[in-house]
């Protein structure tokens, strides 16, 4: 066992707190959705039972529509804002009012692969990703397209894709807050009062229709089709009709959902920008956004010639694995947060699309720039993608879960591997 894998395993055990993991201590207190499935996978690997024990806590705080938050506030942490007392979800668990990308399907499918022994397990969980898969599908659809009415629930939370839509928002009343991120962690790489003002506002609104999602249809000034929810989204039908079938589910709706999502896909094909690109869904204009989001088609299962270039320019222009936003653009910023930083947990899920479609090349450059960034600089959250420095919180969960499951292993024993 090499020394950063033992790194890895007590990072994950550091981040425990008995059933769900947290992303960091200090900066992020509580459960979240897609990190806590990274989670999830890393625990398979070396402890499986804890594994599923976390998706069993995620699932656990799912609403009776469907719905799993993006946020579980498990236990009361004053020092977070905004805690369960301004978000006001109404699940069984105290939450906020808005989802995450759904990637929890796919690393079920993962984990099940490597434990069998899992099956039951993942035989409960599978009707709750089901219920969820289809609330993204009644509520988030625009021309079969996957909509995001906050950017927090794209997990891309300041994303460049989202500017127009930002300033499409008043924040004139929303009042005194007290952000807490910025003493954790260099304001100069998180986002900045402007976004924040417009995210705290997104939150009253859901709170004053108490989370209606038909009258947020109308209400919510923010709806943007988004790369990243509809390839994960995508990814994960596949990966849920795939175990419905071993488990003797009728998966013919799933398969419908599928058929479904390939073709919203296509409709965010940017001519322009070579590339998949955001969708402001009041304007109906794309946002011009090249991002390492828009290389998630092949983690999709979509085999697309058409973004390979623009891919490959944009790995030519960082040193360490795929920017959040093109390094040529206009705005890149490589240590605030989504406008510049690499992420690990994304170049995991476009290295891994590209491995499963055959693209090596490609995926072997990103896989070894990423093992390098730990190597150099530890577990970060994100990293500079032309010096490598490590940035963001520290000692950080779902970056130890990709160097376990992927980064850190060999293509033909990485975990999952067909």
């Amino acid at each position: 066992m090499t020394e950063l894998t033992e790194r890895a395993r007590n990072i994950l055990r550091q981040n425990d707190k008995g059933g769900y993991t947290l992303p960091t201590h200090g900066l992020y207190p509580y459960q979240w959705n897609w990190d806590s499935a990274f989670a999830a996978w890393g625990f398979s690997t070396f402890d499986p039972a804890r594994g599923w024990q976390e998706l069993e806590t995620l699932v656990s705080g799912q609403w009776e529509d469907g719905m799993i938050p993006h946020i579980l506030f498990h236990r009361p942490d004053p020092g977070y804002y905004p805690g369960p007392d301004v978000w006001q979800g109404r699940g069984p668990v105290p939450s906020s009012g808005i989802s995450q990308p759904p990637v929890a399907a796919s690393f079920m499918a993962k984990m099940l692969a490597a434990d069998p022994t899992g099956e039951a397990r993942a035989r409960a969980i599978w009707p709750r990703l089901r219920d969820w898969h289809a609330w993204f599908m009644r509520w988030r659809l625009d021309q079969g397209a996957v909509c995001v009415t906050h950017p927090w629930e794209a997990g891309r939370d300041n994303a460049p894709d989202w500017d127009p839509a930002m300033k499409a928002i008043d924040p004139s009343n929303v009042g005194e807050y007290t952000r807490r991120d910025t003493s954790h962690v260099d304001p100069a790489m998180r986002p900045t009062k402007y976004d924040y003002d417009r995210y705290i506002r997104l939150v009253q609104i859901g709170v004053s229709v108490n989370w209606d999602q038909e009258k947020l249809l109308t209400l919510n000034p923010f709806r943007v089709a988004d790369p990243t929810m509809t390839f994960t989204l995508l990814r994960a039908q596949r990966d849920l009709a795939a175990m419905g079938r071993r488990f003797g589910e009728d998966v013919s709706e799933i398969e419908e959902w599928i058929r479904v999502l390939e073709g919203g896909a296509e409709t965010l094909w940017n001519e322009n920008t070579g590339g998949y690109d955001s969708r402001d869904v009041h304007t109906g204009r794309f946002n011009g956004v090249l991002s390492n989001a828009s290389a998630l088609c092949w983690y999709g299962g979509i085999d697309d010639a058409r973004a390979r270039p623009a891919l490959e320019r944009m790995l030519t222009s960082a040193e360490f694995g795929l920017a959040s936003f093109d390094p040529d653009a206009e705005g890149f910023e490589p240590l605030r947060y989504w406008r510049g930083p690499t992420w690990p947990i994304m170049n995991y899920l476009v290295g891994s699309g590209l491995e499963e479609q055959g693209h090596n090349d490609l995926a072997q450059r990103i896989r070894r720039d990423t093992a390098r960034l730990m190597e150099m600089n530890g577990f970060a959250e994100y990293y500079d993608p032309h010096s490598g420095a490590p940035a963001g919180g520290g000692s950080f969960t779902w970056t130890a879960a990709v160097w376990l499951g992927w980064a850190g292993q060999p293509p033909e024993t990485r975990q999952g591997a067909a």
